[in-house]
């Protein structure tokens, strides 16, 4: 698989950092951003890699010229005037029959790219964007997918939002050659809004979610932030391959407010403190994840779509306090027959309703978690006993209130 790197951006907003480089040379620990990207590519086998230079591009070019001493295969496209974020693949339609990686090149990474890949093939898309949760999505665009993982929406930062999920476009993409018929002429385009959103409709833009790290340089306290990370370490810990650790919390009693069985967002209040207490789980580089019954579904008092709502409205309020969730599971099942409006389907003997550790062990598989070095954080005697079962370490806390 090749690899194109759009590596022509300016970096306006952190030139207090440094002013007299393109931004994809902004050093990081001792490194530029395009070489610890291009070090992550070759670690995965990666080594054709297509460069799309413009501004300072000449520095660009000086210090990796074609690439051989990095141990990769480098070719550049150098925009004579600024083409945006995707008018150079144009040059490309000829070159490239195989689907290709497409980067940013102000991002610092560290991915599985074999299981992103394995994912775009599955779903056959033209496009599979890697999203993620990140601190500061009431500035960002945000992304919208289905159960099957198609994109059904994408809101720019502009663009107004009320309760949400917190998922962001991250800036690594895997394209099918397919695209190249959506590129008639050279000129200025914009990958997101001239390409991406119009595969929307064609239901041929797939999400690919992830917790693992990609971050921007956009600012210069991004900039700090992400240099701390690269040093500490929690860059490459975070793919993977490697092995996870997170903090599993209950629900309702232990992040929102318990008010008995919510069945509208209007009812979801956070616990005061909870959300600094995430905001610094998500920086110590543990998962933290949601392990929730929810039997208001097998009741039939709450629809599913309404209780996604509710979930969009926590993760909206945590992250207007630069805090996230990495991902949420519930259980939907209730055993017990015999209420008016119950649902039948959802009256049965499960495995994920706590305290089974059902859907622990689902969360352990698909994020490489190691259960014995993760937390389990509750209000409750059956939150405790989920996770004895799965093997975390415990916490109990007090009803409504917020974990020390």
């Amino acid at each position: 698989m090749q690899a194109v790197i759009m590596a022509g951006g300016k970096g306006s907003r952190i030139a207090s950092i440094v002013s007299d480089v393109p931004k994809p040379m902004i050093s990081i620990c001792g490194k530029p951003i395009l070489q610890h990207q291009i070090e992550c590519l070759k670690n995965q086998n990666i080594i054709k890699i297509i460069l799309v230079i413009g501004y300072k591009g000449t520095q660009i070019k000086e210090y990796f010229a074609d690439g051989r001493q990095f141990g990769v295969e480098i070719q550049y496209i150098e925009e004579e005037t600024p083409l945006g974020t995707a008018g150079a693949l144009y040059y490309l339609k000829d070159q490239i029959k195989e689907d290709f990686l497409l980067i940013n090149g102000d991002i610092i990474f560290d991915i599985d790219i074999e299981r992103f890949f394995k994912y775009h093939k599955k779903k056959g898309a033209d496009a599979t964007i890697f999203t993620h949760p990140n601190s500061h999505p009431y500035d960002s665009g945000l992304i919208f997918a289905d159960k099957e993982g198609f994109v059904t929406e994408w809101l720019h930062k502009e663009d107004t939002r009320t309760w949400y999920k917190n998922r962001v476009n991250a800036g690594l993409h895997l394209l099918s050659p397919k695209i190249f018929a959506m590129f008639q002429e050279v000129k200025k385009t914009d990958l997101d809004r001239d390409i991406l959103k119009k595969l929307i409709l064609r239901h041929q833009l797939a999400a690919y979610d992830s917790p693992e790290y990609v971050k921007d340089m956009g600012t210069p306290d991004r900039y700090k932030s992400v240099s701390n990370d690269m040093k500490n370490g929690l860059v490459y810990a975070k793919n993977l391959k490697n092995k996870q650790k997170a903090v599993f919390f209950d629900r309702d009693g232990t992040i929102n407010v318990y008010k008995g069985f919510l069945t509208k967002p209007e009812e979801l209040e956070l616990i005061p403190g909870i959300a600094k207490v995430i905001k610094r789980i998500n920086e110590s580089g543990y998962l933290v994840i949601i392990i929730t019954n929810q039997p208001v579904i097998a009741r039939g008092s709450c629809t599913i779509e309404e209780l996604e709502q509710i979930h969009q409205k926590l993760e909206t309020l945590l992250g207007e306090e630069g805090a996230y969730i990495d991902d949420l599971f519930y259980c939907p099942h209730h055993p017990d027959k015999g209420f008016k409006g119950e649902r039948a389907e959802y009256k049965i003997e499960c495995n994920c309703r706590k305290p089974k550790p059902g859907l622990i062990y689902q969360a352990a598989e698909k994020y490489n978690i190691c259960l014995t070095d993760s937390y389990f954080v509750g209000d409750e005697e059956r939150d405790m006993e989920a996770g004895r079962q799965a093997g975390c370490i415990c916490v109990k806390t007090e009803k409504n209130v917020a974990i020390k």
